[in-house]
């Protein structure tokens, strides 16, 4: 391995290290606790490292919800596979791959406040919707097309489809989360936006 190498792969471990301990510090005590002196502090790194790479909060904020990205994608594709192995075929098969979807989204925030809240709450610095969009976020929001796209029903741009339906799933997650929705009745409120939304 040459020295170049040697540096690049130092280099691609520190900047892994800074977004892991970003994230672990971001769900332990939120988001809030998050700064270049803390981070610096628990990564044994100066400042002027941290800067290196980063140039600031907000972009370390970025790094981590590409990294969310994947991993939701990873999870919803998982989540509708599986559905897809037990499920009929037909409107009870799409039914089922579209609950399995929508479960999984909720799941995945829940599971991960902090991490959710890098990807949608907070300002990271990227791109939605865009020609600049970044890889990982338009490889999560197809993640849900491919489900959604089947469920748009005629004369639907499947894309607006999936645009309104993740809008209603990140209503949800959102309005649970802070308590302004009751936790009991989360399946049915799941349920209403399967049955109502998606043409199955």
């Amino acid at each position: 391995m040459s020295v170049q190498e040697r540096k690049e792969r130092e280099r691609a471990d520190r900047e892994r290290l800074i977004v892991a301990t970003a994230r672990e510090l971001a769900e332990q005590q939120g988001w809030d606790a998050v700064t270049t002196r803390r981070l610096a502090e628990r990564i044994e790194y100066s400042q002027p490292v941290l800067y290196s790479h980063f140039r600031g909060k907000r972009e370390i904020i970025g790094a981590v919800a590409l990294q969310g990205a994947t991993e939701m994608a990873a999870a919803l594709r998982a989540a509708t596979a599986a559905a897809t192995v037990t499920a009929d075929g037909g409107a009870d098969g799409l039914r089922t791959r579209v609950a399995a979807l929508a479960r999984a989204y909720l799941a995945f925030a829940e599971r991960n406040p902090a991490l959710y809240d890098a990807m949608f709450r907070l300002d990271g610095g990227l791109a939605f919707a865009q020609e600049d969009t970044p890889e990982q976020l338009k490889d999560a929001f197809a993640a849900l097309l491919e489900t959604l796209a089947e469920a748009a029903g005629d004369g639907v741009d499947p894309g607006l489809f999936t645009e309104t339906f993740w809008a209603a799933l990140h209503g949800l997650a959102t309005l649970t989360r802070a308590g302004r929705l009751p936790p009991q009745d989360t399946e049915r409120r799941l349920e209403l936006v399967v049955e109502r939304l998606a043409v199955l």
